[in-house]
């Protein structure tokens, strides 16, 4: 379902246009999956894996999608945390100098398969019992929205 955009297209929406994208807080083991982010936004940090939303594509249909293109697994939907604005000083676009998503934060459990690094985004995968030290402030917005999570 997810289809190339053209890098001309592609600077054109990330100048004009806001995103919309899910993200993914998977619990697995005791503690919640992050990546290690290799490209702009939020490049060098731990973040939740997530992806845009492609056009005649559920954020259901996402969520699953993402899931399996960027970790190689499975998940169930536990728990919806509605929309949140996530606005960035930095793009993955040359010449663009912000990013602005409405990304939709889900809590998920992992159904099958072990998160790895099976894409280009990400340069490690770790599961976490606690926050990492440096927790970017979306995260934090979407654990204090969680009503399914005790981070």
């Amino acid at each position: 379902m997810s289809e190339w955009i053209p890098d001309h297209e592609w600077e054109t929406i990330v100048r004009r246009m806001p995103i919309v994208s899910v993200d993914l807080l998977v619990r697995y083991d005791g503690g919640l999956v992050f990546g290690k982010r290799t490209n702009e936004p939020a490049k060098g940090e731990w973040f939740i894996p997530g992806g845009r939303v492609s056009k005649g594509e559920t954020r259901q249909e996402a969520v699953h999608r993402v899931a399996e293109d960027e970790l190689g697994i499975s998940v169930e939907i536990v728990e919806s945390l509605g929309a949140f604005e996530h606005f960035y000083d930095t793009a993955d676009v040359e010449g663009v100098e912000s990013k602005h998503y409405l990304a939709n934060g889900y809590v998920v459990d992992l159904q099958d398969g072990n998160p790895g690094t099976d894409d280009d985004q990400h340069d490690a995968v770790e599961v976490f019992q606690s926050p990492p030290e440096s927790l970017h402030p979306h995260i934090r917005a979407y654990l204090d929205a969680s009503e399914t999570l005790d981070w």
